[in-house]
């Protein structure tokens, strides 16, 4: 027999996503008829809005959408997409430097597969959402981690940029609001850090999907996040955003996402996803241009009622001794320090990481939270309060009185 392993070491090296490993766990729990509370899935539990499925049930009867159609994307949504991208990250882009993906994840990796080569370093500030490492490394590039803390509210500076930084740094990953932390850069933070990236030549890849998931209003009064390509439009020649309509309008399941960037770089990737995927399936590209241009008040409402679960779960988990939580600014994550927690005995049980800590919750309360391993150093746990109102008082409950003894 050959030696030849059977599988692929650059396919056996990736890990599997934590978050989704521990939200199928609670499922599985759940399922055995266990009252489990789970903080672990990025998913709001709302309905997609009627209006957009109501688009996609009609583009269903219709049969040009049982056939292909461009790679790339249809025509229609491609220009929806540019005309988001001018409003909400003042970009103006045209049609044609648009692709649809399956999900926000496939632009992710099909970005860094674009513009990596093997050795290239990408800048990744920590904590970091479990996929980008696993997806530069598929390009065959070096995800270098800049770690920024609870005492900095997760949020990276020009100076730990610049530390980080080396001859075979190629790419700055930029992420606002973040998944997991819920961290946003300010207008200010956001443009010092584009003027260095322009300064010394890098890309930019900048994930946009919790855009319009924030909780104070920007200048002109909207809620929206402060894009890097507007705090510095000299960048747009060498930034990739990816954006989609999975969080804004949940819609996690349509699989429906998009990336936006200079022209030769959304050649190349449309060459790439030609061969990948092809096309989006056509019923979702038709909701999503209901989405997108169709009425947003069901939008506002979800993103009203995140942000009172927001104020909930921050200042219940503030209400436990030893955890530090700094207060998110968008997204719909909580991020908790749980460093004082470890070490000591819990009903029986020492944890000393963060992993251990998650799993002696699970165990002891039915709460599941997924631990700060999968994005970086130990010591935090993530909750995702994109769950029912009356689940995340519950869990919170649980966790109070869990931590009291």
């Amino acid at each position: 027999m050959s030696n030849t392993s059977r599988i692929s070491s650059r396919i056996a090296a990736i890990s599997e996503s934590a978050t989704l490993k521990v939200d199928a766990k609670a499922k599985a729990l759940k399922a055995e008829g266990k009252a489990v509370i789970s903080y672990a899935a990025g998913e709001p539990d709302f309905p997609t809005p009627s209006f957009i499925v109501d688009a996609a049930v009609e583009a269903a009867r219709d049969p040009r959408n049982h056939r292909y159609t461009p790679a790339a994307g249809l025509p229609e949504l491609r220009e929806a997409v540019a005309a988001k991208t001018l409003r909400d990250s003042r970009l103006e882009v045209s049609p044609g430097q648009v692709i649809v993906t399956n999900g926000g994840k496939q632009a992710v990796y099909q970005s860094f597969a674009t513009l990596l080569d093997p050795g290239d370093e990408v800048l990744v500030p920590s904590p970091f959402w479990t996929t980008y490492p696993e997806a530069i490394k598929l390009a065959g590039g070096l995800p270098v981690q800049v770690f920024a803390g609870a005492d900095q509210d997760y949020l990276v500076t020009v100076e730990q940029l610049e530390a980080a930084r080396t001859e075979r740094t190629k790419v700055l990953l930029f992420v606002s609001p973040s998944n997991p932390t819920g961290a946003v850069y300010s207008p200010e933070q956001t443009k010092a850090i584009g003027e260095w990236a322009l300064e010394h030549g890098l890309w930019v890849i900048s994930d946009e999907i919790y855009q319009n998931l924030v909780y104070s209003p920007a200048s002109d009064g909207s809620y929206r996040a402060t894009s890097i390509v507007e705090a510095v439009p000299e960048l747009a020649d060498r930034t990739i955003l990816v954006n989609g309509v999975a969080k804004s309008y949940a819609m996690t399941g349509w699989r429906l996402g998009w990336m936006v960037g200079p022209a030769d770089a959304m050649k190349a990737a449309a060459n790439l996803q030609s061969h990948l995927s092809s096309n989006v399936s056509n019923v979702s590209q038709r909701a999503a241009i209901a989405a997108l241009t169709g009425p947003q008040d069901e939008v506002e409402t979800m993103r009203q009622a995140f942000d009172r679960r927001r104020q909930t779960i921050v200042a219940g988990l503030s209400a436990i001794e030893g955890v530090r939580v700094p207060g998110p600014q968008g997204a719909f994550y909580v991020y908790p320090d749980v460093n004082l927690l470890l070490g000591q005995e819990w009903h029986g049980v020492t944890p000393v990481t963060s992993l251990e800590l998650a799993d002696l919750i699970l165990e002891k309360t039915e709460v599941a939270t997924v631990p700060g391993e999968a994005f970086g150093p130990t010591g935090f746990l993530r909750l995702s309060y994109a769950l029912g109102d009356d689940d995340l008082a519950e869990g919170v409950r649980r966790l109070q009185e869990f931590f009291a003894g």
